[in-house]
């Protein structure tokens, strides 16, 4: 990256915040700023990156660059990530500068590497799917035949969205993964293996936590799965026992202490029903240490949205209110169709329905990838409400034409 002229600042002592990555959720981070008079940089992958096209300074960077990102940081108060892919040598290197960096590569780590992530919870005592790291296919065999196949294989690092996770009722459908056990990449250590869940539905819970202590947690939603992609987010989850709610509510704030989170945290879990009491329990999932598309419902359902509540953690302000405004929120992903062109779409979203929300991320149309995202919001029905987010993301996606 060549050094460029460094972030205009704002008078008045306000911080620079430095984000690495240029997705759309560094772009979702910059209203929130405006509104605090923070100013945003954010070190992007292309002139276009969906963050470079809304944040005024955005440099074009490689984040796997040390020396990229030290000269990057170099201009702001803060450095905060849009992603997890950093690598732990950049952030030790940022650390070695001196640099505020949240979350710290310690926390992050759970977010990089599900083994990592799978063992910390298993101390923690956080209700898990049972699991295993295999290295061999005699590993594999056992695990399978000890819970049952289907089993459900992850590559400890670089998946999301499910990509690098497979059911699988045989070691030969991992054959080609337990190759590279041992060797530089994603499975290193071996193949994370998992028992497949038996799950009501699939639930998330969001944290924020600060470098001085101060957490807090927003509704828990549910979230819904088309294809391994969300495509659904309900707040908060409808008929959730609140005893169950509260129960997740805590275990989030303990994992959050326990893992030093600096930040926005993402809990996904499933819920599910124990097996001696048939009550309603919980297993967690996955963890994602940013703002997550299971949060996105609260820019515009929430006192304070968790761009913004990221925004202040990281800068150790006192955290904002995470309450829901009206009794529902709904949140609809809007995937890639057929149709490149979005913007003429908008005449008929806004006047069939003016109180949709739209958030479209500036992201070239590609056939299942995350273009936006819409919400709707209200005290009423909802299913009605379900049936009104689902109709503009199937007529932005070009599902639907009327």
């Amino acid at each position: 990256m060549t050094k460029s002229p460094g972030p205009l600042r704002a008078e008045g002592g306000f911080p620079v915040v430095g984000i690495i990555g240029g997705g759309q959720l560094a772009r979702m981070s910059q209203q929130p700023a405006i509104a605090l008079s923070l100013t945003l940089s954010v070190l992007a992958e292309s002139p276009t990156a969906a963050a470079a096209l809304v944040v005024p300074h955005a440099p074009v960077g490689d984040h796997t660059d040390v020396e990229t990102v030290r000269a990057f940081a170099q201009d702001v108060d803060v450095v905060t990530f849009d992603h997890e892919h950093v690598p732990p040598q950049v952030i030790s290197a940022l650390l070695a500068d001196g640099r505020q960096v949240h979350p710290g590569p310690e926390a992050l780590l759970h977010a990089q590497d599900k083994i990592v992530m799978r063992r910390r919870l298993t101390e923690l005592g956080i209700p898990c799917p049972r699991w295993t790291a295999a290295t061999s296919a005699q590993d594999v065999t056992a695990f399978g035949e000890e819970i049952g196949w289907p089993v459900i294989a992850k590559t400890p690092r670089g998946g999301y969205d499910g990509k690098g996770v497979r059911r699988i009722s045989s070691a030969a459908e991992v054959a080609d993964w337990l190759e590279v056990v041992g060797q530089e990449g994603p499975m290193r250590e071996g193949v994370l293996l998992e028992e497949s869940v038996d799950f009501t539905r699939e639930l998330a819970a969001m944290v924020a936590r600060s470098p001085s202590g101060q957490a807090a947690t927003w509704p828990v939603v549910e979230t819904v799965q088309t294809n391994s992609i969300c495509t659904e987010v309900i707040a908060p989850a409808p008929g959730l026992d609140p005893d169950l709610a509260s129960r997740i509510g805590e275990a989030a704030l303990r994992i959050a202490g326990a893992l030093g989170v600096t930040g926005v945290m993402a809990v996904e879990l499933f819920e599910v029903r124990d097996a001696q009491t048939g009550a309603p329990a919980y297993l967690v999932n996955e963890l994602a240490m940013r703002p997550h598309n299971s949060g996105h419902w609260s820019i515009d359902g929430a006192v304070t949205s968790q761009f913004e509540q990221h925004l202040r953690a990281v800068l150790d302000l006192p955290l904002g209110d995470p309450s829901a405004r009206q009794r529902w929120a709904v949140m609809a992903n809007v995937l890639g169709g057929e149709h490149p062109d979005l913007y003429p779409t908008y005449r008929h979203l806004m006047a069939r329905d003016p109180g949709l929300k739209v958030h479209l991320y500036g992201k070239g149309v590609r056939p299942g990838r995350k273009l936006g995202h819409v919400t709707v919001t209200g005290d009423g029905d909802l299913e009605e409400l379900r049936a009104r987010a689902r109709h503009a993301a199937d007529y932005l996606q070009g599902v639907i034409d009327e």
